[in-house]
């Protein structure tokens, strides 16, 4: 049973040529932490998602996809944002999306913080605020929103895999919610 979201665009690349290219070629993702923010622009929530991994374990996630050949960075994040949050999630993508975080995951621990052990790949990772309604939907089970303060404690980064726990601090540094 696979409980990986599926591509859209079934045509892109089979089960097996993404597997046979895992094995030879990083791959670019684009990764973001979906956050409310006050009048100010000041992060109040952390939305997480909860999942199950391969092995039927329950973890916690952040949004995460491919970026698809002949697709901008732009049009990748809104893709994921609204595959995995929903239609009404209603996604601020900044007019110029610089990463807070550039990660590179690798399939052999030890490299570097992040590990992925069906590939290399490399990550642009992003804070977005989202204003709607926020419906998970494909792999993606519900949504946990979370202080900040919450979200960057020891016991929810423990529940995230890949080193994302470090990349969820990270992000919240970013905005200066980690005070």
């Amino acid at each position: 049973m696979s409980v990986r979201t599926p591509d859209p665009n079934g045509g892109w690349l089979s089960d097996d040529e993404l597997s046979s290219i895992r094995r030879r070629l990083p791959l670019l993702y684009v990764e973001a932490v979906p956050v409310r923010v006050d009048g100010l622009g000041v992060v109040t929530e952390v939305g997480l998602l909860l999942r199950a991994n391969s092995t039927g374990e329950m973890t916690r996630t952040i949004v995460s996809g491919r970026v698809m050949y002949g697709e901008t960075l732009r049009e990748a994040l809104f893709r994921h944002l609204e595959k995995d949050l929903g239609p009404m999630a209603f996604p601020l993508l900044p007019a110029n999306p610089n990463p807070f975080h550039v990660a590179e995951y690798f399939p052999l621990p030890g490299i570097s913080q992040f590990t992925d052990e069906r590939q290399h790949a490399v990550s642009l990772a992003y804070v977005v605020p989202v204003t709607g309604t926020c419906d998970p939907r494909q792999d993606a089970l519900e949504i946990t929103w979370l202080t900040p303060r919450e979200a960057a404690s020891d016991a929810v980064t423990a529940e995230m895999e890949g080193g994302r726990g470090a990349l969820l601090r990270a992000a919240l540094a970013s905005v200066g919610a980690l005070n």
